[in-house]
């Protein structure tokens, strides 16, 4: 069953303290938790938290940098996505999303064998903690200083030198809903997907990554949920909104409007061309 998540990033005012409260007080079974928030509140009280108000962690994010291109080694690069394995392990998360860095000065063939060869290190450590390693591609205009990977091709050709069912990606409908046609492409991604993120907007991406509230942009979300709901995925679905509209924005009703989006686009039936429903899929609140 479709579950409904909402990102830390999206009420970043709040800490991690008042995001647990409130999410679960406006009915949000699951959080992706943001390693920053996180670190201001005392592991073991974060974990007591989550337990207390029944929240599951969707995912955990992030690490990477795997280029060097946030100024560290390859190997404290590494050795900071180790110790976020473990951390998500203690919080019960589902996947751990990773960034690669830039291409840092490197050519493209040499930025993909320092992302393998990060990802091989890892692989051993999620099998045996049983968790997934989330890849996520970003549309070019947001990459920046997040990563090289920005279209589908790019991300996949990684995940195959890896070639691990351990690494997946992470499927961001802000990022890849202007692909063309990826409505289509996704049955045969649903497999190597690990986490599908849910954003909107009125424009085409841009560095600030400016976002809208579900549905009131020109993404087709409904046709992409019901492509993944037919093709058999049953994983988390987390709301992440970014950008100027949300700076200031009443975060309350934010959740209110991401939870009552999510159901209309998850749960209600999107009529086809002959007006059948195409998805009917039952939502997790």
């Amino acid at each position: 069953m479709a579950k409904l998540s909402v990102s830390e990033t999206t009420t970043f005012r709040w800490s991690f303290e008042e995001d647990v409260k409130n999410y679960a007080g406006a009915g949000i079974p699951s959080m992706g938790v943001w390693r920053q928030k996180l670190s201001d509140c005392e592991e073991a009280r974060a974990i007591s938290l989550l337990r207390e108000h029944g929240l599951e962690v969707s995912h955990l994010f992030w690490a990477g940098g795997f280029t060097g291109s946030d100024g560290r080694s390859f190997r404290e690069s590494v050795e900071d996505a180790q110790e976020a394995l473990r951390l998500a392990k203690r919080l019960g998360a589902g996947c751990l999303l990773v960034y690669t860095g830039t291409r840092a000065g490197h050519t493209y063939n040499h930025a993909r064998r320092l992302v393998r060869d990060a990802l091989l290190e890892l692989v051993p450590l999620a099998e045996n903690l049983d968790l997934a390693i989330a890849i996520e591609p970003m549309h070019p205009a947001c990459a920046g200083s997040w990563t090289f990977l920005t279209t589908l091709e790019e991300t996949l050709m990684v995940l195959d030198m890896v070639g691990s069912p351990r690494v997946k990606m992470v499927f961001d409908t802000y990022h890849l809903g202007h692909s063309e046609g990826i409505v289509e492409r996704i049955k045969e991604l649903v497999p190597r997907v690990a986490l599908v993120q849910l954003g909107d907007t009125r424009t085409t991406p841009t560095i600030e990554g400016n976002r809208c509230r579900l549905g009131e942009g020109t993404l087709p979300l409904a046709d992409m949920i019901a492509s993944f709901a037919s093709a058999g995925y049953d994983g988390y679905y987390d709301v992440e909104l970014l950008g100027e509209e949300f700076s200031q924005a009443d975060y309350p009703s934010v959740l209110l409007h991401a939870k009552e989006s999510f159901a209309r686009l998850v749960g209600g039936a999107k009529a086809d061309s002959e007006g059948e429903p195409s998805s009917s899929v039952k939502p997790i609140f």
